[in-house]
């Protein structure tokens, strides 16, 4: 595990991980490039989200012990509190690619739908779709799906809404695909207790706001439009 730690103060930092997992690794590969037709790069987004968020949440689900009977005697086990509310926000539209992975290991965790778009001159995000309930109860763990974080601007209004609604950005983990330092910069300096697993850093962001190598866009390339 790669873990990235961008320090803000000196007991409270962003980090972000990059798991090396061979098949994080692999899928990332098929979504690079080019040449993937629509229907096999979905595919790599849906395992990148399976195996993102597996890594994501692997210190991260609440936990109880409890006693349990087997078939031939009383033994302890950890199992997953259900009382403790779990939430994920697939950002719409590419974060519904990585949100069919994340579903088949958060098959009980409530979906909010928030769609943001990117005004491709100016680069600033607007909302034009948010199903986020006006409050969420205490101790909500969120995770936020987004296959790019390149300029940050999405992601700062997704936290936004997050946050005045009364999600705790302690409890809040985002997974993505390929990350850019504009982004995680923006995030750690208003969010530094936000925790991030992407399969790739890449350095670049052009001038049209794109992460260079990147995927291109992930949410034409995936529903094929």
């Amino acid at each position: 595990m790669i873990s990235i730690h961008f320090k803000l103060l000196m007991t409270i930092q962003l980090r972000v991980y990059v798991p090396p997992h061979p098949l994080i690794k692999h899928w990332l590969g098929v979504a690079r490039d080019v040449s993937t037709p629509s229907p096999l790069f979905k595919s790599a987004m849906t395992e990148l989200g399976r195996w993102l968020t597996y890594e994501t949440i692997r210190d991260w689900l609440p936990t109880e012990e409890m006693m349990i009977q087997s078939p031939l005697a009383a033994c302890p086990a950890t199992m997953i509190n259900p009382e403790v509310p779990l939430v994920v926000v697939p950002i719409l539209r590419a974060g519904l690619a990585l949100l069919e992975g994340a579903q088949t290991l958060l098959p009980l965790a409530s979906i909010y739908h928030l769609g943001l778009v990117r005004n491709e001159e100016t680069l600033e995000p607007s909302c034009y779709l948010n199903k986020l309930p006006n409050q969420f109860q205490p101790n909500t763990h969120v995770l936020i799906t987004d296959p790019m974080l390149a300029t940050g601007g999405s992601m700062m209004l997704a936290m936004a809404e997050l946050v005045k609604r009364g999600v705790d950005p302690a409890l809040t983990r985002i997974i993505s695909v390929v990350a850019a330092p504009p982004a995680l910069q923006k995030l750690s300096s208003s969010y530094p207790s936000l925790t991030i697993y992407t399969a790739m850093i890449d350095e670049i962001v052009n001038d049209q706001g794109y992460i260079v190598p990147g995927l291109g866009d992930a949410g034409d390339r995936s529903f094929g439009t």
